[in-house]
């Protein structure tokens, strides 16, 4: 009877052993993301679209692509509960006001759903953000997610403290938070893993 509770401690060692061998081992894939791992995680469609566009406002292309996982899986028939369409997830409102503003992108708001028009719609705002935020992509990817007068809010308040705004670390809601560093630990991925593919910016 000893031997055999004995025996049942021994396994149960080894297999405690063996399940942290393969946790260790899996958060050493995860963290340093090798190709394979990669492509799995962070696939990659529309590249051509996604190199036009990005070309067209000056963004880099690991960059728009990263937005492009976060916002849909590179789904384009992606809806979100507050009606935002397609890869980029723009709202239609806010596809309405780029069409009618100075230099808009190719295509009309109406065809929002079609995945060519909604890269060119999504790459064009993120360009605006960036410039508004004096190229903080930072700050735009946090108004990209949780609007621009939220981002305009915080950094009052954090001028108020004393402080500049720390981004993603002093954004106040955790969703906007995981947003930011999700997409820039993503940009690096992509860069690093589709560089042959996502042509480089000059």
């Amino acid at each position: 009877m000893a031997r055999g509770r004995r025996r049942g401690r021994r396994r149960l060692i080894w297999l405690v052993v063996i399940i942290g061998a393969l946790v260790a081992t899996g958060m050493v894939i995860h963290s340093s993301k090798p190709a394979w791992y990669a492509k799995f995680w962070y696939p990659l469609d529309y590249q051509t679209a996604i190199n036009r566009e990005a070309r067209a406002d000056g963004l880099d292309p690991a960059l728009l692509a990263s937005v492009i996982w976060r916002e849909s899986g590179f789904d384009p028939a992606s809806r979100s509960p507050r009606g935002a369409v397609g890869l980029t997830q723009v709202l239609p409102s806010t596809a309405r006001e780029i069409a009618a503003s100075p230099n808009p992108p190719v295509g009309r708001a109406a065809d929002l759903a079609d995945p060519e028009v909604n890269i060119a719609f999504g790459a064009w705002y993120l360009r605006t953000l960036i410039d508004r935020y004096g190229g903080s992509v930072p700050e735009a990817l946090a108004a990209y997610n949780a609007g621009a007068a939220n981002v305009t809010k915080w950094k009052q308040q954090a001028l108020a403290r004393g402080s500049e705004l720390r981004l993603p670390d002093d954004i106040p809601f955790p969703e906007t938070r995981a947003y930011v560093q999700d997409i820039l630990t993503a940009w690096a991925v992509y860069r690093r893993t589709y560089g042959d593919q996502l042509a480089a910016p000059s």
